[in-house]
């Protein structure tokens, strides 16, 4: 390069090159945290130009010499023009009196949106069930020290220019303290876990001085935080619902029951005990005469059954009286069931016609 050779970093300045005195103002994107200017090593009374809502840090020789707030400035460097490229020229064209200018923004960051990356395992203390929840909200930041915010976490590399980049390098740490208040919160309730939104605004409340905190140390500060939604699972709340409303279910179907009982009152019973027998004696494939009486032998048990269960059912519910106990027949009088059976045979043998047969049936029923 020629002695008077330019420094590479020229490049960055207004037409590519230095002038006697070049004015310096932040061409950073609105949502950056902070910004490095790109115009370095620049000549000696040159004009720092800082806006409302931002602050400068200027830099010289790899020391911070001061730091502005908004207005205008002119700075004192040791580099000249041509006998700084001529020092230059010396150190292969880069200044041995180095300058740069951060600006910073002072103004409070956008919301930075968070959210919890693995579930807060809780119990429920109603249900005694273990289920999880998941928090999401987002916080915002001011920068309040900016020179103990570029020494701490920026350095000269400046890894750390965005709000997401932001949230990356606090992540461990704020998912550890947020997830520490919030599974102590739940885990000390002695409710269900359902319907927590009324809690986001007390939970959030006690988080924020937390995460102030670990702010502190880098120069920021926690202008708010809150809580957006504390989502639990509720896989095993639906379980638990689908089974009550069963059991409700039935509960109705029951009362149901019992209020056609309390309108068909003891004749309820007595009908279905005369309904079985009728059907068994009517059944003509029942295998005979045998067989039938056989089966009515047991119509006449069932109908006992069923009309003692009814009897049972009935008389606590609707308050209906307990029937007198009928009077044993006489020795005298035919075996109903002898008579059944001969009735069967003479029909059978078209010794009687079906109306007689089924008059006769209902006669000896009635006497039963």
């Amino acid at each position: 390069m020629s002695l008077f050779g330019r420094n590479k970093n020229e490049a960055a300045f207004v037409n590519g090159k230095k002038h006697m005195t070049d004015v310096i103002k932040n061409t950073g994107a609105g949502e950056l945290l902070i910004w490095r200017q790109p115009e370095e090593d620049f000549n000696t009374n040159s004009t720092v130009v800082v806006m409302p809502g931002e602050e400068a840090i200027f830099i010289k020789s790899g020391t911070i010499e001061q730091v502005f707030d908004n207005g205008t400035y002119h700075l004192s460097t040791e580099n000249y023009p041509f006998i700084s490229r001529l020092r230059n020229a010396m150190s292969g064209g880069v200044s041995t009196f180095n300058c740069v200018v951060y600006f910073v923004r002072k103004a409070d960051s956008e919301e930075i949106l968070w959210g919890s990356q693995t579930p807060i395992q809780v119990r429920d203390k109603v249900w005694g069930i273990r289920t999880s929840a998941r928090v999401r909200g987002a916080y915002k930041v001011r920068i309040t020290n900016p020179a103990k915010f570029l020494e701490k976490l920026l350095g000269n590399n400046v890894p750390y220019q965005t709000q997401d980049e932001l949230t990356k390098y606090f992540s461990n740490e704020f998912q550890g303290k947020i997830k520490s208040t919030i599974s102590i919160f739940l885990n000390g309730l002695q409710q269900e876990l359902i319907g927590l939104d009324a809690y986001l605004e007390d939970l959030s409340t006690q988080i924020a001085p937390k995460l102030d905190e670990v702010f502190a140390d880098y120069g920021l500060t926690c202008v708010t935080f809150s809580l957006a939604g504390l989502d639990i699972d509720t896989t095993k709340y639906d379980a638990i619902d689908e089974s009550q409303i069963g059991a409700i279910a039935k509960g109705k179907l029951a009362q149901g029951d019992k209020a056609v009982m309390d309108v068909l009152g003891d004749d309820w019973g007595k009908q279905q005990a005369a309904n079985i027998l009728t059907n068994l004696s009517n059944n003509s494939g029942a295998g005979g005469v045998a067989a039938m009486g056989a089966g009515i032998g047991m119509g006449v048990a069932s109908g006992g059954v069923v009309g003692d269960m009814s009897k049972r059912m009935l008389s606590p519910l609707s308050g209906a009286a307990e029937p007198k106990e009928t009077a044993k027949p006489a020795d005298d009088q035919p075996d109903d069931m002898a008579v059944l059976m001969k009735l069967k045979k003479m029909l059978a043998a078209s010794l009687i016609t079906q109306e007689q047969y089924d008059a006769k049936v209902a006669e000896v029923l009635d006497r039963m």
